[in-house]
């Protein structure tokens, strides 16, 4: 098996990284940067967002594993003590791969049309003032936007900004977006639904720009600064991304750990 690690890039994260290849090449698994079947990040969920994007182009070649080095995140199975017993489940079992939906996010501006995708939001906010927004459903207008931003979430990505924002937390194997706002202004020009919005895998959505505005526009970690944005499209990508699951971690588990902290005997 082909495989490549990518750490957080601190000490402890590069420790096992170092760990973890020597251990990998013990049982014969080769380290392959350009064609990997399997990619490891160790670190935190901040890690796995980076390994994924940097393997972006290859989501329907690889499978992600995630070893956390601090509090357990929703995308690591496995802890730092963790390797040795990875690595030889990676050699010697047949893992279960799940696939869940991510963001397909079209740019329109006067240049042409860009495509990005997102495996936990999406993400739009005013540099200089609030921003001004046209949103469409399905080609129909729905509302009328002003505030800070708007935030395009996948179910994975329900547990974090869009759970803030008092968004519902949404089971990852249902392919959906949703939709949540970040401090609307409501008055007798702008009116929105005030609640979050979840769109199925066939419905679409458009935010159409205004006025004249310079728009951060953020693809989970990835963020960028642009003032020609005429439209966004933002809907369930066509592909997925897959996770190697050794063991059995259920979703909602995860949740009630991360949020809940509850133990269970």
């Amino acid at each position: 098996m082909n495989y490549v690690v990518v750490d957080r890039g601190d000490q402890l994260s590069k420790q096992l990284a170092g760990q973890f290849h020597e251990l990998a090449a013990a049982r014969g698994l080769t380290l392959n940067e350009e064609s990997p079947e399997m990619v490891v990040s160790i670190g935190g969920d901040g890690t796995l967002l980076q390994a994924f994007h940097s393997y972006s182009d290859r989501i329907s070649d690889v499978a992600f594993v995630g070893v956390h080095t601090g509090h357990l995140g929703f995308f690591a199975d496995w802890k730092a003590d963790e390797l040795e017993e990875l690595i030889r489940m990676m050699t010697e079992s047949e893992p279960r791969i799940v696939r869940y939906p991510l963001a397909q996010i079209e740019l329109e501006t006067a240049s042409g049309i860009s495509n990005h995708i997102a495996l936990n939001e999406f993400t739009i906010k005013g540099v200089d003032n609030t921003i001004v927004a046209q949103i469409d459903i399905n080609d129909e207008l729905f509302e009328m936007f002003r505030g800070d931003g708007i935030v395009v979430s996948t179910p994975l990505g329900s547990t974090a900004y869009n759970k803030s924002l008092g968004g519902a937390v949404i089971h990852p194997s249902i392919e959906s977006l949703q939709i949540a706002e970040i401090a609307s202004i409501n008055n007798r020009v702008y009116r929105t639904l005030g609640s979050a919005v979840v769109l199925p895998q066939h419905h679409h959505c458009d935010i159409i720009s205004r006025k004249e505005q310079r728009l951060l526009l953020s693809f989970d970690h990835l963020n960028m600064t642009r003032s020609d944005i005429r439209s966004i499209r933002c809907s369930v990508a066509s592909r997925k991304v897959s996770f190697a699951r050794y063991r059995p971690f259920p979703f909602w588990n995860r949740v009630r750990e991360a949020f809940l902290g509850y133990d269970v005997k």
